[in-house]
């Protein structure tokens, strides 16, 4: 008589830290998404520090802001993607900052990051609303999905190698603080796109902003709001939940 072998769970790393955002409801929304499919097992960290948790990963899912890996922490997400492994990142994965007064920059540093990851962050202008387009009908991972409103950082990204856009914005106007401040309205802004790496590939979402009252210490005691943006659509979430399906590995033949 021939036995079925249990299925083996799938292992995912999230990585969920940083500033100025409420990573705790992001993180807890995360897990929530994971925690549909029982085979996943999750480990949470705030950084890449644990390269061990990485290297046993069948997945990583990331939600950062101002998260700076070391040069060998660089290295090791860039191995972990050019070998065949699926990195679905979020929102502000792709950001280094400086705040000098009022004025924030972003420096060229962290290269090999932003080269895996496919983009580096430039800048947003305030939290608005803006008009989110369907680029690719034909991918699974936006088919049948209608192009839609939403109220969320825009962000505007500096392109780093190849991708494949499947979400995109328009966007003309200013971004207070941030340099440039004047953009044209002459070119797609990726909002969600694919980018090769290797055998791996980096999908990567723009939305998702939010923040609580005590999320922006310590430039400011209480925030005087609640963001939660996208994370208040139906269809953030279905990309959410397609984006998981995308990054976690194909079943092996006869499983």
């Amino acid at each position: 008589m021939t036995t079925t072998p249990p299925p083996a769970p799938l292992r995912a790393l999230l990585v969920c830290g940083g500033r100025f955002h409420d990573f705790d409801f992001a993180r807890l929304e995360l897990l929530k998404l994971l925690a549909e499919d029982d085979r996943v097992r999750v480990r949470t960290r705030e950084d890449y520090r644990d390269l061990g948790a990485l290297a046993e990963a069948d997945f990583l899912v990331t939600y950062t802001c101002d998260v700076r890996p070391t040069h060998a922490e660089q290295a090791a997400l860039r191995e972990f993607v050019n070998d065949g492994g699926r990195w679905f990142a979020l929102h502000g994965s792709n950001s280094i900052f400086e705040l000098r007064g009022r004025d924030v920059e972003t420096p060229r540093t962290h290269a090999l990051l932003m080269q895996t990851l496919g983009s580096r962050f430039l800048a947003h202008p305030p939290v608005g609303r803006y008009r989110v387009t369907v680029t690719d009908r034909s991918d699974p991972l936006v088919a049948g999905i209608d192009s839609f409103e939403t109220e969320d950082e825009l962000y505007l990204c500096e392109m780093t190698g190849a991708v494949r856009l499947l979400l995109e914005t328009r966007f003309g106007g200013k971004t207070p603080g941030f340099t440039p401040e004047e953009w044209r309205d002459d070119e797609p802004r990726p909002v969600m796109y694919l980018h090769p790496v290797g055998t791996g590939e980096v999908l990567y979402l723009t939305l998702g902003h939010c923040r609580g009252p005590f999320d922006m210490r310590p430039l400011m005691a209480v925030y005087p709001r609640v963001e939660r943006c996208s994370w208040e659509l139906p269809v953030f979430h279905e990309l959410l939940r397609r984006g998981i399906a995308w990054a976690k590995p194909a079943p092996a033949p006869g499983a």
